[in-house]
């Protein structure tokens, strides 16, 4: 069967990268930007550093900033009412998955009008057209949105996630600038590398999995790995490997898929809104021993890439813990609560698993399962 990869067509990487945007801009002859950015990256100048750029060239936009953490039904079909009335011809994503999450379901409604209803882009949708196009500016190392397929809107009704999958709405360009990172506080800096390192092991050990995405996973597993701790610190370099190893884990992850870990992590966010990352976190350790027996030996590199000494003179058991073991040390070292005793209420519990259960990510676990045996993960994670 033949595999799929799809990436940005241009992606700028490095402290400036952003002063590039103008330069693309002007090349394309686009008009006026729509410029997605949440209220927070508005209020503490992050938003600034890219509007400045835009301002000395006399480039033309509109801000829109009615954008949640976990972005719902009615911020984007808000945005694309703001969007048609904007007079743009073209979308920036200043922020992290949220922004460029909202901006991708905008961008794709406005080229598709029939999803205008957003819950019929659930899933695989059949659109036809591109989306409008995206330039993306993450302000978090974690998502790797600007690289992705994908994006995860909530149904605020029915208090679930939808996970929609869409080669049309990948950024056109993406400007991965450590600069726009450097604001960011340390709760924030953890929670969304633990997340990039989420996409990094799920990716890798997934159904899809194949040679070209493992090398991108086991890659970004080892730039995590080394810099998030030194990313909290807010040190230059750990910014700047983290900003490139969370893109790397976007290019595997988006084309093969994740798994348990996310499905179990999505109701959480459409129920408690509970920040995503550190919900992908705290589960990644419970749900990596539950899909041991079905990784091979996969968990010998991943141990490895964390750097964990002497894997190859471990049996299986050993390796398998030493992952583990490497991933709970890290979300220690940078943080991450140990348990989900103060986020999830036991008479929840049931919903929660048949929504993960019912979630997109679910299939591409390399371990299948059940609704029950999720709420026995959800459970021991008390």
């Amino acid at each position: 069967m033949a595999k799929r990869i799809v990436l940005n067509n241009i992606s700028y990487h490095g402290t400036g990268a952003v002063a590039e945007i103008t330069n693309e801009v002007i090349s394309r002859g686009f008009k006026k930007a729509f410029l997605c950015s949440d209220p927070d990256l508005l209020k503490f100048g992050v938003t600034k550093k890219v509007t400045d750029i835009l301002d000395e060239k006399n480039l033309e936009y509109e801000i829109y900033s009615e954008i949640k953490p976990n972005p719902t039904i009615t911020n984007v079909q808000t945005g694309v009412a703001a969007f048609k009335n904007s007079g743009a011809d073209y979308i920036i994503a200043v922020g992290g998955g949220s922004s460029m999450d909202t901006a991708k379901a905008i961008g794709i409604i406005i080229a598709n009008p029939e999803f205008a209803d957003v819950v019929s882009l659930e899933g695989v949708a059949p659109t036809k057209n591109p989306s409008v196009p995206i330039f993306a500016v993450p302000t978090t190392a974690g998502t790797a949105a600007e690289v992705t397929i994908n994006y995860v809107i909530t149904d605020e009704a029915k208090n679930r996630k939808m996970v929609c999958v869409d080669t049309h709405d990948i950024p056109v360009v993406a400007f991965i600038d450590p600069d726009m990172m450097s604001t960011m506080p340390k709760g924030l800096t953890a929670a969304t590398g633990m997340d990039a390192l989420t996409h990094a092991i799920e990716g890798y050990i997934t159904k899809a999995a194949w040679e070209m995405t493992d090398m991108f996973h086991l890659k970004a597993i080892e730039i995590i790995s080394r810099s998030l701790r030194n990313a909290v610190n807010n040190t230059p370099d750990g910014r700047s490997d983290m900003a490139l190893g969370q893109y790397i884990a976007g290019m595997g992850f988006s084309n093969v898929g994740l798994g348990l870990v996310h499905s179990m992590a999505h109701p959480l966010g459409a129920l408690y809104d509970t920040p995503h990352g550190i919900a992908n976190a705290i589960i990644l350790p419970a749900v990596m021993a539950y899909n041991a027996e079905a990784t091979g030996d996969k968990y010998k590199n991943i141990a490895a890439a964390m750097g964990v000494e002497g894997t190859e003179n471990m049996s299986q058991e050993e390796y398998r813990n030493a992952a583990v073991n490497a991933v709970k040390q890290l979300a220690k070292d940078v943080g991450i609560p140990e348990n989900l005793k103060d986020i999830v209420k036991e008479e929840d519990i049931q919903f929660l698993s048949e929504s993960a259960f019912a979630d997109a990510c679910c299939p591409g676990n390399p371990r299948d399962t059940s609704v029950e045996e999720i709420a026995d993960l959800y459970r021991s994670l008390l």
